[in-house]
């Protein structure tokens, strides 16, 4: 396999891309006090995500335009959610998640 010199600028480009904004900002705000209402408002920000993606899997949009609920999906994230709210721990929750969906896609 050979590497075109074009596609490996494109690929370090897009890789540059997309890490300076996910960084300069961590670098800024390091350095500055938030507020503490700006900080609150922040630390909604990941559960808010969090439903979205979870809301978004389980409820699909049926053949007759209807929304309905992937049982399949559901299946899976209610012990995901138990183990969150029992370990509180992220990596297990995110671990176990895994786990349930690779399990209930094995199953159906």
């Amino acid at each position: 396999m050979s590497i075109n010199l074009s596609i490996l600028l494109i690929i370090l480009g897009c890789a540059i891309v997309t890490f300076v904004p996910r960084i300069i900002p961590f670098i800024v705000i390091r350095n500055i006090k938030l507020p503490k209402v700006v900080v609150k408002w922040l630390s909604y920000i990941p559960i808010c995500i969090f439903t979205a993606l979870i809301v978004d899997s389980f409820i699909v949009k049926d053949t007759s335009s209807l929304l309905s609920i992937d049982w399949s999906v559901l299946t899976a994230i209610i012990p995901t959610l138990m183990i969150a709210l029992w370990t509180k721990s992220l990596s297990v929750t995110v671990l176990v998640g895994i786990v349930c969906m690779a399990t209930v896609r094995f199953i159906f």
